[in-house]
């Protein structure tokens, strides 16, 4: 065997898995070509972002206390807005999470009375209780704002008439998640979301679009910002974050939205005005830079995976061959064990905690036990090699991220390896 494999099998792999691995591998050489040349092309658009927003030494340097006049963290927003290209972007180390940076969107641009409508189904688990589809303190409806939904069509498809009898008068915001989330639904692409922003648009003009853009940023070469969306909101460690961003989110879109959301972030009056950046431009900005490349380790990843899996007859979405939206594989096992197992597997292969075997747990703003394998840098990082699932039926598991795809490569081969190691798959 190769020099190579050795390395492999240093780490666990057996010639069996490996070889296997090879075999998926050297057939998606053209794909993973036309992956690198989208990077190329993203690259690209955020060096042009950088330098149009006159990004200099004195931009990386921070501040403290009030975070007045601070340089860096308006010139980054000025950067957000150029790539999404939207009026105005917030971007703060303040915004703990996605489902922070969603939640600071909705509860600042809608009111009591208004109502919020999703035309793709159900949102992801932990914007539940944000919303109070779940009861819980301080959401949504505790402030007046009701919510209503339009499940997608069997197929996928938009059910464009139940969205016509949906959007009603009180209907102030449309949120649409670009990501599948828990579920094994297609992922939307960001023409189907433009599609889907113009049709409600011409029936109410005046209606705000909320993109849910978690885990889809730079896997095309256009946003959702860019094919009538009022806001795109995401987490920086995820994709743009670029795995050096330790925390943070974004909301990049118009300028009454984004300022009604630094309104709520602080307090009204000082908006954006204040808020430390506290050290973490360097890690803001040069994540930003490395995006496009990392996401695209990340893709290649997510094919590899839905190849082997898929070629092992277990249900993969996307498909093998499906062009790709998001970041995420989902992988349906139909049992715990091939979800844990699966976990167990992507833990082993990490630089940080390797040695630890991750549990399903109570994982808050999830109504069902949750699984996660992350031995990551920075805690919870989607773009670094991680996997999660709920365990309830149909048992699937979500795979995502792989700062390279060397790591993205070892992970998948080390889940294969655990699960066959327990028979709970064959090659």
């Amino acid at each position: 065997m190769t020099q190579l494999y050795e390395q492999y099998k240093k780490l666990g792999i057996s010639e069996e898995v490996y070889r296997f691995g090879e075999e998926i591998l050297a057939s998606l050489s053209a794909r993973f070509t036309r992956i690198d040349q989208n990077a190329e092309y993203n690259q690209l658009k955020v060096i042009r972002a950088m330098q149009a927003a006159n990004v200099s030494e004195a931009c990386l340097l921070g501040t403290t206390g009030y975070g007045y006049n601070d340089l860096g963290r308006d010139t980054l927003e000025k950067v957000y807005a150029a790539v999404f290209e939207t009026q105005d972007a917030l971007v703060r180390p303040q915004i703990t999470c996605g489902t922070h940076a969603l939640a600071l969107a909705l509860m600042s641009n809608l009111r009591p009375g208004d109502e919020l409508l999703s035309p793709v189904g159900k949102p992801y688990d932990t914007l539940e209780e944000v919303i109070g589809i779940r009861p819980s303190g301080g959401s949504l409806a505790e402030y007046g704002v009701t919510y209503r939904q339009v499940d997608l069509l069997p197929d996928g498809g938009f059910d464009y008439e139940g969205i016509r009898t949906a959007l009603g008068e009180r209907t102030k915001m449309v949120t649409i998640q670009r990501s599948k989330g828990y579920q094994t639904r297609p992922t939307l692409s960001v023409q189907r979301i433009g599609e889907l922003i113009a049709f409600v648009k011409q029936i109410k003009p005046d209606v705000l679009v909320m993109v849910d853009n978690c885990y889809g940023e730079f896997v095309e070469t256009a946003e959702p910002s860019q094919v009538g969306a009022d806001m795109v909101v995401g987490s920086l460690i995820k994709n743009p974050g670029g795995g050096l961003a330790p925390i943070g989110g974004y909301i990049a879109g118009k300028k009454e939205c984004v300022e009604n959301a630094a309104c709520r972030l602080t307090s009204p009056g000082l908006a954006k005005e204040v808020g430390a950046s506290l050290g973490v431009l360097p890690a803001f900005y040069q994540g930003l830079f490395l995006a496009p490349t990392v996401t695209a380790s990340a893709l290649k990843g997510a094919i590899f995976a839905a190849n082997i899996y898929e070629k092992l007859g277990f249900s993969v979405v996307p498909d093998g061959q499906e062009s790709r939206h998001d970041i995420i594989q989902a992988v349906t096992f139909g049992s715990p064990e091939g979800v844990i197992a699966f976990c167990e597997g992507i833990q082993a292969a990490a630089p940080v905690d390797s040695f630890v075997k991750p549990e399903p747990w109570d994982m808050p703003g999830y109504d069902s036990k949750v699984i996660m394998a992350a031995g990551a840098f920075v805690s919870g990082s989607s773009i670094e090699l991680s996997a999660d699932g709920p365990i309830a039926p149909p048992y699937a598991v979500y795979f995502q991220g792989g700062l390279t795809f060397p790591h993205a490569k070892l992970g998948i081969l080390k889940s294969l390896q655990n699960l066959t190691d327990q028979g709970i798959c064959r090659i």
